[in-house]
């Protein structure tokens, strides 16, 4: 492992605002090890995509302007930014353009075909459900156009859990997502309850 993980991890820190989106990398890259494990892949790759993935999502990266903000193309930005990072931290110039792809199919719309994406994908997926879903989708209402009110929050976090688990393609993830299913279930359960 080189140096080349430090200096990303450092890049991130840097530029990940609101300070929480800090916390998705290495939540997301621990899940990727899980999710990979018994898999052959390059985990250099798989590090640095998980890294860089959301680079566009980042107050300063993205437009602040909402009619902006609503057209804006984060993974499009991710793409072409990642180069340029990679090259500053060192990284294996051999291997940007695997990372590249990684970042490009990373969300449940895309459709990755080597085994680093496919992991990335995934991960991201499981991020995305449970009680990190829920934490994820909460810490925005008010903040993003999406989520005005509490039962907007409320909506995405059901249609989440209507259309992402079916999109998991690993086995290994399947069974990571069963109790995070479980859980969104139980929460949205009580919201309904309670509401």
């Amino acid at each position: 492992m080189g140096d080349f993980r430090e200096r990303i991890r450092e890049y991130i820190a840097r530029e990940a605002l609101p300070v929480e989106k800090f916390s998705h990398q290495p939540r997301l890259y621990a899940l990727t090890v899980l999710i990979g494990a018994g898999l052959e892949y390059d985990d250099d790759v798989v590090f640095a995509a998980a890294w860089l993935h959301d680079v566009g999502v980042f107050s300063g990266h993205r437009p602040e302007d909402p009619a902006v903000l609503a057209d804006w193309d984060n993974v499009a930005y991710a793409v072409a930014l990642a180069p340029s990072v990679l090259r500053d931290a060192g990284f294996p110039e051999e291997k940007t353009g695997a990372v590249v792809e990684a970042i490009r199919t990373h969300q449940p719309s895309g459709n990755p075909v080597s085994t680093e994406g496919l992991i990335l994908r995934d991960a991201d997926i499981l991020e995305q459900l449970g009680a990190i879903g829920v934490l994820r989708t909460v810490c925005k209402i008010g903040r993003d156009t999406r989520f005005s009110t509490f039962s907007d929050a409320v909506e995405y976090l059901r249609t989440s859990l209507a259309v992402l688990p079916v999109q998991i393609r690993l086995d290994t993830t399947r069974r990571l997502a069963q109790p995070k299913i479980a859980l969104l279930c139980a929460f949205i359960e009580g919201v309904e309850r309670e509401g």
